[in-house]
Parts: C-alpha cells; structure tokens; sequence
C-alpha cells in the first residue's frame, strides 16, 4: 500500500443552489487506496462525489488530486480534464454498441486503442463475449464493462457511484471482491459511495463515515469497528447496543451486567456516567453464570446463533453463541461478558436499544436508559 497523497479535500463545503450539504470536509487518499464514503441516506456522499468528479461546485475550500487544484470557489477544472473515471448507478453503457466498442468510447484517438480494449476484457474477464450488447449480459457483466471502459483511459482516480445496488446479495459480494481485485491489480486509486457497510468492507481501505453532511470519522474498517470517534459511528458501523455504566477508574465500569474492565484508558472523572457500546461477539454463552437473560429473539446463522437477550431491567443485547447451544425463545441462559476491547462514550439523553438504522440492522444511539 503507498503512502503518497494523491487526493486532498481541504475544508470543503459544497451543495446545490447555493446551498450547503457538506460542510468543513477534510480528508486524503493515498495513491493506490481504496476509499470509501459511507452513510444513509442524504448525508452528502454522493455531493462529495459529485464535487470530486467536478459535476457540482465548491461553496469553500478546495480539491486537489496530485500536484492540481481540481475546484476552489470561484473555480471548476472541467471533468473532462480532471483525468478521473467514473462508474455511475446505472452503468450508462451504450445500448447501441458492443461490449468492445462501449470500452474503446474513450481512447479511439489513441494508437493503440485496440490492444487496450483487449487488455481491458482481459483484465474484467470479458474477451469471449466482446460483441455482445448490453442487452445480452447480466447486471454482473454489464457492470465490468462499466468498469473496464472507465479504467481504459488510464485514470488517476476512479470514482464508483452504488456500482452494486442494482444487484441481488450473492453477486454483490462476489462483485465487490472482484472489483477490489481488479483495482489493486491495476494500481487504480478509487473513490466508493454507499450506504452498505459490508460493501464499504470488501471494498476498501480507508471509510469515511457521514452523518448529515459531515464527516465523522476516515479510518480503516478495523479502527470504525474497535475505534469508533463518536457515538453515531459506534451505532453505525456493526451492531450492537448500549447500556449505562458508571465509570470507576480510567479502565473499568460498574454496569447492570456487573464490572466490565476493558484493555484502555479513558480520562474522565471517576464517578463519570457513560454509555458502554457492546457487540455481540462481547456476549458469550455462559451456562453456569449467574448472570441471567430471556432469549426475546433467534435468528440461525449456520455455525452460531444470534440471540437477541433481555436483560432483567427490560435492556436488550444480541450475542452470537454457538450453533450447538439451541434455545426456544422464552428461555432464560446464563451469559458471559468478555468486552476487553471497551467503547464507552459520556452518557447523553438516552439509549433507545430498538430503534433500527435503514439497511443497516444496527441500533441507533440517541443517549440514555
């Protein structure tokens, strides 16, 4: 992975009509990286992209991509000349060409354009079917071609608009590896918009995570899930729910599952109200524990189980238990708490632990029990 910048967002703010939708953005990418710009919906990851692509204008700050200043205020680098590719939603193949001729639409002034093409089927593993039209192909296929006629030019960077919405779950995954693949193979820098975690995971090295036009946290997938910065991106990235503790010293809290000492060290007060985020591989099957849950929902993953558990209080957790371990909804189990890796954020309001975040299946934090 290089460690060269290669695209900077410097305190940007931009929107439509005049209007902010993102606003004091900052972030970079290394040349060869994969990012991603991850949210629901509205959160302004899409205007990032557009902005970046020179599809809209900046309000304030800049975009640089190399040694060039792509936007400013006042100033728009057209985005022919930005020496940027792009995979929109829809594909946007044409209809009336073969797969050959929509991957050759942007490189036919070059000499060698031909031999590109064929490197190209190649590189999407689409020779055999170079003369078949869009309409002959899978969504799977047509989005290679997408991919492979954005990538002939030679781009410094790619920028991929929800390439797999318009996919069944099965092919998104696989496509999303094969992407990832294909990119790295060819030392392409891009730039990924989507609202699907699991997506943003197989894709990428770095996500940024949006909430209402701002960035919350870019990190890697690793320091979202164990490191979240705020609440939301704690909600946001995985499941998981929290409960309210109290702070007893910088490395432990006394909560209704008893005393949960973690493996890092916070700075506020002893005494302090905290929220504690636990996931549900923190919750362990514990048969002989004193520590007692009802099972208020089950949903069967193969190797494990994950049970949704309501604690005495009337909280609720999930925790992923082994497949063997098979109880009937309504049954009490004994659980353990192994939360080493301890996320705890000031207490704040309260904690609604069923509210849902769309597409997501992960709990909302809005504050306090």
């Amino acid at each position: 992975m290089s460690h060269e910048p290669l695209l900077h967002l410097r305190n940007l703010d931009c929107g439509y009509g005049g209007q902010s939708v993102v606003q004091h953005l900052n972030l970079h990418l290394n040349r060869g990286d994969i990012g991603c710009l991850l949210g629901p919906s509205g959160c302004g990851k899409t205007t990032t992209l557009r902005a970046i692509a020179g599809f809209e204008h900046v309000n304030e700050g800049e975009i640089q991509l190399g040694d060039a200043v792509l936007s400013r205020r006042g100033y728009t680098l057209a985005p022919e000349k930005r020496r940027i590719g792009m995979v929109f939603q829809d594909y946007a193949l044409f209809p009336h060409l073969t797969v050959a001729e929509n991957v050759a639409f942007g490189i036919r002034k070059q000499p060698n354009w031909q031999n590109i093409v064929n490197d190209m089927l190649e590189l999407v593993h689409l020779a055999p079917l170079s003369q078949r039209y869009p309409h002959e192909l899978s969504g799977g296929q047509q989005q290679r071609v997408a991919l492979a006629r954005a990538l002939a030019p030679e781009p410094e960077l790619l920028l991929l608009d929800e390439p797999f919405s318009n996919l069944d779950g099965d092919l998104r995954r696989r496509l999303s590896h094969e992407v990832r693949e294909i990119l790295k193979t060819r030392g392409t820098s891009a730039i990924l918009v989507t609202h699907d975690q699991e997506e943003a995971f197989a894709v990428s090295d770095q996500v940024g995570v949006f909430k209402d036009g701002r960035l919350e946290q870019w990190d890697t997938p690793y320091n979202l899930y164990h490191e979240p910065f705020t609440p939301f991106v704690a909600s946001f990235i995985g499941q998981g729910y929290f409960i309210r503790g109290q702070l007893i010293d910088p490395e432990t809290v006394q909560t209704e599952l008893g005393v949960i000492r973690g493996n890092r060290a916070y700075t506020m007060p002893a005494g302090s109200s905290v929220d504690v985020l636990l996931r549900p591989d923190d919750i362990i099957y514990s048969p002989q524990s004193a520590l007692k849950a009802l099972i208020v929902g089950k949903t069967f993953l193969g190797a494990s189980t994950l049970y949704r558990l309501q604690l005495p209080t009337g909280n609720q957790l999930e925790g992923i238990f082994p497949s063997h371990a098979d109880y009937p909804t309504g049954q009490e189990v004994g659980i353990g708490i192994a939360a080493d890796h301890l996320v705890v954020f000031p207490a704040q309001g309260s904690v609604a632990a069923h509210e849902k975040l769309p597409k997501t299946g992960v709990r909302r934090y809005s504050g306090g029990i």
